[in-house]
């Protein structure tokens, strides 16, 4: 057989393996070949143009619900929160996992790739104009069926130091869901003032710091009034502060007062008094989809009231 057929035959076998090898990898997608897709893209272009390095394996559960809270400050970090979900810690194998974070509807709704990419990904619309419930029922659905949902709590790209005030809606929805609460921080993500394009192209070195689920069960059993949810919005800011070895300083004096401990001994009647938080108060939710990401929405108002209507009876009637 001349050496130039048996070359060809060799390269013809080699592609046929790869092929094989890759289609494989797309049958057992349990997501679908568009999602193995993305996947294969973000795992190229995180690790070659942001060389992403973590503290420790992702702990995120390879089976079973949580939320995952990061901070904000680049459009890339849903690329980055999404990069080793598929390295679990306890996990046999290597399970892909997708991140569903909330995003703004109008780029959910978006025609071409960005709503391509959002749809893909499960993101989960949210209207700006804070009144969305139906969006705050789907994640917390989501949760119910075991999925992953993400949550930037600062609620926007955070330009400056330390860590943008959080709304204590993402507590409601921690609370109500009642699952693990995994805090990352993100390091150095590449931004740029340009455009939202422009940070995807800029080459930088990332760090993860990934720390260990948040303990919520202490605050399970409590109304959820303002006081409730702001020292819960609290415990899991100041943890993705001290993470990040940063700072956070809660939107209110009032807020800070609370150190995201549980406060026992309280009866009803401080309960009542405690609840009564400003008209429109409402939860920011993180971008969905890598391509889409700064992009919010925001979750419905957490309300309280000095009434006998409290925020717990108000979610029982929306979640």
């Amino acid at each position: 057989m001349p050496p130039e057929l048996t070359a060809q035959l060799i390269l013809a076998a080699c592609f046929l393996v790869i092929a094989a090898v890759i289609g494989l990898q797309v049958i057992r997608s349990e997501y679908g070949w568009q999602v193995w897709l993305l996947y294969v893209i973000e795992r190229l272009h995180v690790g070659l143009m942001f060389r992403l390095r973590a503290n420790r394996r992702c702990p995120f559960p390879a089976e079973g619900p949580a939320l995952v809270i990061a901070n904000h400050r680049s459009p890339v970090d849903p690329m980055l929160v999404w990069m080793n979900t598929h390295l679990t810690e306890g996990s046999t194998g290597q399970r892909q996992r997708i991140v569903s974070f909330l995003m703004a509807r109008e780029y959910y709704e978006q025609p071409g790739v960005i709503g391509w990419i959002s749809r893909c990904l499960r993101s989960i619309p949210v209207d700006r104009n804070g009144q969305d419930m139906s969006a705050v029922r789907e994640a917390l659905n989501r949760l119910r069926q075991g999925e992953l949902i993400g949550i930037f709590p600062e609620g926007r790209l955070n330009e400056g130091e330390g860590l943008l005030p959080a709304n204590p809606g993402i507590a409601l929805l921690a609370l109500r869901a009642k699952v693990p609460v995994y805090p990352m921080f993100l390091h150095h993500a590449p931004q740029s003032s340009r455009s939202m394009v422009a940070p995807f192209l800029i080459p930088s070195r990332v760090r993860v710091t990934y720390g260990d689920p948040i303990d919520l069960s202490p605050w399970y059993g409590r109304r959820k009034d303002r006081k409730t949810l702001s020292e819960v919005t609290n415990a899991m800011m100041r943890e993705l502060a001290r993470l990040g070895g940063t700072t956070y300083v809660p939107a209110s004096a009032e807020d800070a007062s609370d150190n995201g401990q549980p406060e026992t001994g309280r009866d009803s009647s401080d309960s009542r008094k405690a609840a009564s938080p400003a008209a429109g108060e409402t939860a920011s939710a993180g971008s969905g989809g890598a391509a889409a990401a700064g992009k919010n929405g925001s979750l419905p108002p957490a309300h309280t009231s000095a009434s006998e209507t409290t925020a717990e009876t108000q979610s029982r009637t929306v979640l």
